[in-house]
């Protein structure tokens, strides 16, 4: 789960008043790597955001799938698979 904005930018703010990495991370109770990605992050975009999803599909994109179900509603799962250039397991 993500951190909250506030908690990143404070634990930025807190670890660039030249204090260690460790006494960052005891503080605000976050790992070491955190306070170090946020960092960088912060560094390279001046911006604590939370990063958007890059969440894709890895074989067959699901609208087309929607849209092919629509249209040929009595074909079984191998002739689907055929149709998407995969297997049916």
């Amino acid at each position: 789960m993500s951190k909250s904005k506030d908690l990143r930018e404070a634990a930025v703010a807190y670890r660039l008043q030249e204090h260690t990495l460790r006494e960052t991370s005891e503080v605000f109770g976050v790992s070491m790597r955190a306070v170090n990605s946020w960092v960088k992050q912060y560094q390279e975009t001046g911006d604590l955001s939370n990063k958007p999803l890059n969440r894709g599909f890895k074989k067959i994109d699901p609208e087309k799938l929607k849209a092919y179900g629509k249209e040929h509603l009595d074909d079984t799962k191998q002739e689907m698979a055929e149709a998407f250039g995969c297997c049916n397991q």
